[in-house]
């Protein structure tokens, strides 16, 4: 075990010798303190509640819409996640909402998404309200859910409370387990799975003074080997929570998150064919570049000489790659009540992010430092019963400092059943002048473009290589307003000044640093209604408007071929149209809601270029919760497409890396490949997006020690690249699990993923770039035995 491992169980052992003394506190001002705590909400109905919260119904909802919201104040689409709903469908990653969230069907993200998919785009990834660092366009790192307590996933741009952001697909809001205010809890977990995948984890949660103050200690280590050649996650992540109330009109939340992950980033397997996708078989043959090279290279064309069934393993990884990232996270949320009508809440957000991959097909990614802090405060005026605003300021700095190389990349011409010399890229002194070395082997490009003979052309490949500094500030104010009991509206409005600077971080030797300066401000607002049909029935209709940014890895920005910020990267514009209806019966076990939506928004290509996409579609979701029975079931129609709108991909289509010696094997176009082609404007439907999804789970309590539930994901076929000349074609996975408690505190819960062991595909990456490049194998049939002991004090 690592030192940090060690350090992480130390830290989580000296919490728990210290909730050996919190026991003999007194526990007499328990009931006292759950009125108190407005950070533990608590649902107060006239019956008993189920042991397990496995419906959104009376989830609320602090922060992107105001303070304290049920779904019924929200005239939006949106899903909260409890923690049991995250433990009973393991859900542990960004891709397994989908088993509760329609519309949030996602690429692969190379084997490690670290960003949501919702409504076919990337979204953002929001913590305790604040804009997370999540990396480059999906190239980020993977998210632990060790600090996570609720999941909240909403539709469409983010709000005016939350800002100008990068991705307007929708978001999702992480909301952090807190600490108790009353006795002690503390639950030990260890997990073993196929393929030798391993999880410890122990949260101690205990009061340090009843009623006053508490702390939380979550410690997890993850080592998985994998089904996958070459892939392996190793994760240390250590979560600290602080709860304070300093008197009976405010509240401080403090929460310190550190993780350290080691992972491979997965590109599945290339040569994506129909043959390939229906019945498992590769063609095989190392491409030739047209100076002769066997080297994997721009319009390399291959001769096949076979074609033979791959183990779905066998995937495009290398031995010697490198891929690790370091982030540390500190959260503060201050409320306090100023008088009977204001209400302060100051929120403090600071991340720092190191992330490190050089891989052997010469992709290069390095964040040597990208540091993040928001402080935003808000005041809520409740003027009246009927009228209230939330406003405030908003105030964001992003510096990042990091180095890219992408420009060599070149995935058709290798063959994956050929040895690993073959799938390496060593670069040839031609490519290495067009960039910097960094450090010994180690290549990148400079941060912006220097014609160093004097020929009139630019000497330099340029990728995302970047030393800048953003300062955000933003304005805003939202209305709520209840005309009448059944009618109500919400207007909001924000306005967000860009101040940016960008500078090469990396020179050519003898040449003065490039740098340029930008600023603007950039606007949003929304204006929703809601209507009561009946005191069960809401309807809404809302629109939204927002003008976002395009930006480059860790939130940077980077020079253009002509050394300037490209102003377009701040010039991207989406709208939302969503008409809606919510059923949320009291004294009932049911809730519902659906809602039709066009949606445009822009795409940010690989090439960091951005692309028009209109989105239009309907979405259902119906959960039932009973004392034995809990069920949901969820539909999504989606209909994207560029929007009159250019696209690009990797190659035009998987049969140009191929020449037509072997027609009986592929009709290849003798092209070559990658070939990074480009498609005319048009109204094209987005590749790698199936239109219809459905997702349904359930659950049952057999005895008072043994429940057993599933789940069932269908994906209707869908293109898999802009030509559809390749298709993924219908797919279903079912997951089953079952939970048994063996005494008061310990359980045994047995996973079985995948159950029906179908060979399911899925995109390897956001947008369709790698559509006729790669496709992601999913995995087979796979089991996880997990094992809790949990007692309280």
């Amino acid at each position: 075990m690592s030192t940090l491992s060690h350090s992480l169980f130390v830290s989580a052992s000296v919490a728990m010798a210290f909730t050996v003394s919190a026991q003999e506190k007194t526990r007499s001002a328990e009931q006292e303190t759950l009125q108190d705590n407005n950070l533990e909400h608590v649902t107060v109905t006239g019956s008993a509640q189920p042991a397990l919260v496995m419906s959104p119904k009376n989830a609320i909802i602090d922060g992107p819409f105001g303070k304290d919201k049920s779904l019924t104040d929200i005239a939006r689409t949106l899903t909260s996640i409890s923690s049991d709903m995250l433990e009973q469908l393991s859900i542990d990653d960004l891709q397994d909402v989908l088993a509760l969230v329609p519309n949030t069907y996602s690429a692969s993200g190379f084997g490690a998404p670290s960003l949501p998919t919702i409504r076919g785009q990337l979204g953002e990834l929001f913590q305790q309200g604040m804009r997370r660092q999540a990396g480059n366009n999906g190239f980020g790192i993977p998210l632990s859910f060790n600090s996570v307590g609720q999941i909240d996933v909403v539709k469409g741009a983010p709000s005016v409370i939350l800002g100008t952001t990068q991705r307007n697909g929708g978001f999702v809001n992480l909301n952090n387990k807190t600490a108790t205010l009353s006795g002690t809890d503390v639950k030990l977990q260890a997990s073993a799975g196929s393929w030798e995948h391993y999880r410890g984890q122990v949260d101690v949660n205990t009061a340090i003074e009843e009623g006053k103050s508490g702390i939380r200690v979550s410690a997890e280590y993850i080592d998985n080997d994998s089904y996958y050649d070459f892939t392996e996650y190793q994760s240390e992540d250590l979560f600290i929570a602080y709860t304070l109330l300093p008197d009976d009109k405010s509240s401080w939340n403090i929460s310190f998150e550190y993780y350290d992950v080691d992972f491979t980033d997965n590109a599945g397997i290339n040569r994506p064919t129909q043959n390939l996708i229906d019945n498992g078989l590769y063609i095989t043959g190392q491409g030739v570049q047209p100076n002769g090279s066997q080297v994997p290279g721009a319009f390399a064309v291959v001769s096949p000489t076979g074609e033979v069934r791959i183990p779905r393993s066998t995937v495009l990884t290398d031995p010697d790659n490198i891929n690790n990232a370091q982030t540390y996270v500190l959260h503060s949320t201050y409320e306090r009540q100023l008088n009977a009508v204001h209400t302060l809440t100051n929120r403090s957000y600071f991340q720092y992010l190191n992330r490190e991959e050089i891989a052997q097909n010469s992709f290069v990614e390095i964040i040597d430092g990208a540091k993040t802090a928001q402080n935003r405060l808000e005041i809520n005026s409740t003027w009246s019963g009927a009228q209230q605003t939330t406003w405030g300021v908003d105030i964001r700095y992003n510096d990042v400092l990091g180095y890219s190389q992408f420009t060599t990349e070149a995935d058709l011409p290798i063959d994956l059943l050929g040895s690993i010399e073959q799938r390496r890229i060593p670069l040839t002194q031609a490519q290495q002048a067009r960039l910097i070395e960094l450090r010994p082997g180690v290549f990148v490009s400079p941060g912006a473009n220097y014609d160093i003979d004097g020929d009139g052309n630019n000497d330099f490949s340029l990728s995302d290589t970047t030393d800048s500094t953003t300062w955000q500030t933003g304005l805003f104010a939202e209305q709520d307003s209840d005309w009448t009991n059944r009618f109500s509206t919400t207007i909001g409005l924000r306005a967000d000044h860009y101040d940016v600077t960008a500078r090469d971080a990396l020179p050519p030797a003898g040449q003065i640093a490039a740098q340029d300066s930008f600023s603007k401000w950039l606007y949003s607002g929304s204006a929703s209604a809601r209507f009561k049909m009946t005191n069960d029935f809401v309807s809404y209709a809302t629109y939204s408007y927002s003008e976002a940014t395009s930006n480059s890895m860790g939130g940077g920005t980077v020079l253009g071929a002509d050394n300037k910020i490209n102003p377009l990267n701040f010039a991207t514009e989406n709208e939302l149209f969503e008409l809606g209806v919510k059923y949320s019966p009291a004294d009932s076990p049911w809730y519902a809601d659906a809602s039709v939506f066009e949606q445009t928004r822009s795409l940010r290509n690989r090439d960091g270029s951005n692309t028009g996409i209109i989105a239009k579609g309907f979405e259902a979701q119906m959960f039932y919760q009973g004392s034995n029975v809990w069920a949901n079931i969820g539909y999504s129609y989606l209909d994207a497409r560029y929007d009159d709108s250019a696209s690009a991909q990797d190659s035009q289509q998987v049969a140009d890396a191929f020449d037509n010696s072997r027609p009986d094997i592929i009709q290849g176009t003798g092209i070559g490949a990658p070939n990074f082609a480009g498609f005319a404007p048009s109204n094209q439907r987005v590749q790698g997006i199936p239109q219809q999804t459905v997702s349904a789970s359930a659950g049952y309590q057999i005895f008072d020690n043994w429940d057993v539930s599933g789940s069932a994901i269908y994906t209707k076929s869908y293109p898999l690249d802009y030509l559809a000349t390749v298709l993924i074609r219908d797919q279903i996975t079912i997951n089953i699990n079952t939970n048994v408690a063996l005494t008061e505190q310990s359980s045994l819960r047995l996973e079985v993923h995948n159950l029906t062991d179908e060979n399911n595909w899925r995109p390897v990456f956001e947008g369709g770039y790698f559509g006729s490049t790669l496709v992601f194998p999913e995995l087979p049939r796979n089991v996880q035995l997990t094992y809790t002991y949990n007692f309280k004090a």
